[in-house]
């Protein structure tokens, strides 16, 4: 209860206690009872003096003392004179007080100093107010002075330091150099990498971990460690700058090292990748080099190589061609697949296993057409070649057996007249009685002219190529 009615009574006028206690006196004389008496002490005892209200008025730190005198304005003028004497550059500033306002007079050298001088005495108690007319020196001499005081105090400052950054630097070059010897063994990077290129980029990585490693003792023996979180902050807002203008070199840089793991092709593998056929030449850290069947360069970038349908018609030495032939429509059908399917069987170059077939593709308006296929071996075979010498002994074949190609049959009408017959299909080469002489064939075997020049390409620069005829394939197997 006490303390609702002292806030109570600070918040009445002064005027209005002494009123009150007037009239308390009066009661007392005319035989108040004593309970009212008590009542009107306790208001008493907890009302204030007018300074003291002023003091604490609730919500404003900032109060004003009423009883402000010269004693303590001589004071503070004292204690901020001290205060500047202590400070380069204040120690001429003159300094008046009068009733809790200070008034700052002189010359500095820069305005910092000024707003130096106002904040140190704002915060000495008792101020009120602070009223600066402080002046910034503009002599050309004068205001050299600082600036020459400071460049000799810097340089002590590094002279001092030498040492320590002599220190510093070489245990940075300690540590880089002791990265670099790591880094260049081959035991156990190449025992631990799948390839030359992953074992180069280990290198790399571990080179640059020394040299960020001895950079951060070398900070942390001068003391300067919040600069690496500064210098580090700035090599990322960098890096993601190059990394966004370097996009496409940075897309390749990944997809060659996931190509080298993966090995999806060999050196001399003939390939099909985006339309582009062609023997592998190398693979590089940017882009896969192909040469095609008529000797020029592709380069195909390893972005695309990687996102690409590969055809790889290497990687099985088995393979099929295939060609169609028409024979007559009114020719015997049966006939004709038996003697197609000897010829075939007949080419030396043919593969017994997996054997050749032949069956009936399309019946045409005049023809019947007939597909034969058969296998090889294309590490000893041209498919080009033998697809074409399987063509040419099979006309040849199917001539001797009576078995003639086609010819085109018209049927022409005339508005007005009656229709024709149809008229009998014409043949404009004689029917043959006797089979044609045994047919010698032709060459077959592999062309390597093509296969050559990659030999020598990859002779001259083996350097940049991260195929290696040794490595395991995507599939986990290794060439023999």
């Amino acid at each position: 209860m006490a303390e609702p009615m002292r806030k109570f009574i600070t918040g009445m006028d002064l005027l209005e206690k002494h009123r009150l206690m007037q009239g308390a006196v009066k009661r007392v004389s005319k035989g108040v009872p004593l309970r009212i008496l008590m009542i009107l002490l306790l208001f008493a005892a907890s009302a204030v003096p007018l300074s003291v209200f002023a003091q604490e008025t609730e919500g404003n730190d900032q109060t004003i003392a009423a009883d402000q005198d010269a004693r303590d304005d001589a004071e503070i003028a004292r204690r901020i004179r001290a205060i500047y004497g202590q400070i380069d550059g204040l120690s001429d500033i003159s300094v008046s007080v009068r009733a809790g306002v200070v008034t700052l007079r002189g010359t500095v050298s820069e305005a910092q100093i000024g707003d130096q001088a106002v904040d140190l005495a704002q915060r000495v108690a008792g101020v009120v107010a602070v009223s600066s007319e402080v002046l910034e020196e503009t002599s050309v001499s004068e205001r050299l002075v600082p600036v020459a005081e400071r460049l000799t105090t810097r340089a002590k400052q590094t002279l001092n330091y030498l040492p320590l950054v002599s220190v510093a630097i070489l245990v940075w070059v300690l540590v880089t150099l002791l990265g670099w010897y790591l880094a260049g063994r081959r035991w156990p990077l190449n025992r631990i990498a799948p390839n030359a290129f992953i074992a180069d980029l280990l290198r790399q990585i571990i080179r640059l971990a020394f040299f960020v490693g001895g950079a951060t003792l070398a900070l942390d023996i001068l003391g300067a460690t919040a600069l690496l979180g500064t210098i580090l902050g700035a090599a990322g807002i960098v890096g993601l700058a190059i990394g966004f203008a370097v996009r496409d070199t940075v897309e390749n840089y990944i997809a060659s090292i996931l190509l080298s793991i993966r090995q999806p092709f060999r050196p001399k593998d003939l390939v099909t990748i985006e339309g582009f056929q062609g023997f592998v030449i190398r693979l590089t850290s940017r882009a896969t080099i192909l040469m095609d069947l008529d000797g020029n360069h592709i380069r195909i970038p390893n972005s695309t190589v990687f996102k690409s349908n590969i055809t790889n018609f290497t990687r099985n030495p088995e393979r099929r061609f295939s060609f169609d032939l028409g024979i007559a429509s009114d020719a015997d059908i049966d006939k004709a697949l038996s003697a197609s399917l000897d010829v075939l069987e007949t080419l030396e170059f043919v593969l017994e296993d997996p054997a050749p077939g032949t069956w009936i593709k399309n019946i045409g308006a005049s023809n019947i057409e007939i597909t034969l296929s058969a296998w090889i071996d294309q590490t000893v075979t041209n498919p080009a070649k033998a697809r074409s010498e399987a063509i040419r002994v099979a006309m040849l074949r199917m001539e001797a057996e009576d078995l003639e190609l086609p010819e085109p049959i018209y049927r022409l009408r005339f508005d007005g007249s009656p229709p024709s017959q149809p008229p009998q299909q014409v043949r404009q080469r004689p029917r043959k009685s006797t089979p044609p002489p045994e047919t010698t064939l032709n060459d077959t075997s592999v062309d390597r002219s093509v296969t050559d020049k990659v030999d020598q390409e990859r002779a001259e620069n083996t350097e940049d190529d991260l195929l290696r005829d040794d490595a395991p394939d995507e599939f986990g197997t290794a060439q023999q």
